[in-house]
């Protein structure tokens, strides 16, 4: 610990590292001098081409310039006054005499399996794949400077002390959605990305320095964006089965379930949606590192979120119990006020 004394904490996009102000030379960081771009399902950098659709290897693009570190935040780009979810309204809902907004049917009322769009670069990802069981070794040895690779903790391998510290991370996915950036675990929302970064950790608990297969339940991270006449909702994964996964429609209820066969694990999503859709011009495509549903909405407008929240279901609900809702935790902002 005695070693980090007087080091200072380098805010140059990308970089993130430590240095010693009395020994920084001007190509010791490698860091992104422009800003982060979210654009539909696409990360970036203003200051480089290189763009990719998953956070974590967003995060892991390496900078395109050096120089020396600093420890002066960067200015935070300009915010747009602009609520382009209110103009859309505007545009997509002129006034129409007499209208009478659709009426929602029944949430349980029978739902249809889309036929999906499955893409030939997908199944040949899983062909071949085998469920590798639980005696999946995890274990390795653990080198020194490992980082943990629990979410948003900070910590490396300096010994076996590091065992016994305490790990400060998000169990949940991060969640990218009309400007605001916040963990599925704790809600905590900014519109700037280094602020998202810099979040502490709500749970505390171990040190992980391999990743470990968590078997039963797979975790995504789920996205979605919208048009005048259209929701679409963005499921990123990898190398599940078309086979025997699932996505199933009603005009108010989504019900997604993905099978990854080497973890044999699932993913649930199981939603009440917050507008009408058309069952019958929605569609899915299933893509090599995505699930992506295109709901088409049954009357134009802009849906302020995605979800309606659910109570908790009745004891005679004939309804499986052991579904879960993985969703359940993520309140949606109201960005109509914005």
């Amino acid at each position: 610990m005695s070693q980090e004394t007087g080091l200072l904490h380098c805010y140059n996009r990308g970089c993130g590292k430590k240095f010693n102000p009395s020994d920084n030379k001007d190509d010791d960081c490698v860091h992104h001098p422009g800003s982060p771009v979210f654009h539909d399902v696409y990360k970036g950098w203003s200051c480089c081409s290189k763009k990719c659709t998953d956070f974590t290897e967003f995060l892991n693009i390496n900078g395109c310039t050096r120089s020396k570190h600093s420890n002066e935040k960067p200015p935070e780009p300009e915010k747009s006054t602009v609520n382009r979810c209110n103009n859309m309204v505007r545009i997509a809902t002129r006034p129409v005499s007499n209208r009478v907004s659709l009426k929602r049917p029944p949430f349980d009322a029978p739902q249809v399996t889309l036929s999906p769009t499955i893409s030939s670069a997908l199944l040949e990802q899983v062909k071949g794949l085998t469920a590798l069981g639980s005696d999946k070794p995890t274990d390795g040895v653990v080198q020194i400077g490992q980082s943990c690779t629990n979410n948003s903790c900070k910590g490396t391998y300096a010994g076996p002390d590091s065992d016994e510290e305490t790990c400060n991370y998000h169990p949940g996915v991060p969640i990218f959605h009309e400007g605001m950036k916040y963990w599925s675990c704790c809600q905590k929302k900014t519109t700037e990305f280094a602020l998202f970064l810099q979040q502490p950790g709500c749970r505390q608990g171990r040190h992980v320095w391999f990743s470990k297969n968590v078997g039963k339940q797979a975790q995504c991270r789920m996205d979605w964006h919208q048009t005048g006449s259209h929701v679409v909702v963005s499921i990123f994964a990898k190398k599940y089965l078309p086979s025997r996964s699932a996505i199933k429609l009603n005009p108010i209820h989504l019900t997604v379930d993905l099978f990854f066969v080497e973890e044999d694990s699932r993913y649930d999503l199981d939603i009440e949606l917050r507008g009408v859709v058309d069952v019958e011009q929605s569609s899915v495509h299933m893509l090599p590192t995505k699930v992506e549903i295109k709901l088409k909405k049954a009357e134009p407008g802009c849906w302020s979120k995605l979800e309606v929240p659910r109570e908790a279901k009745p004891k005679n609900s004939k309804s499986n119990e052991n579904d879960v809702n993985l969703n359940s935790e993520l309140k949606d902002v109201d960005l109509s006020d914005l």
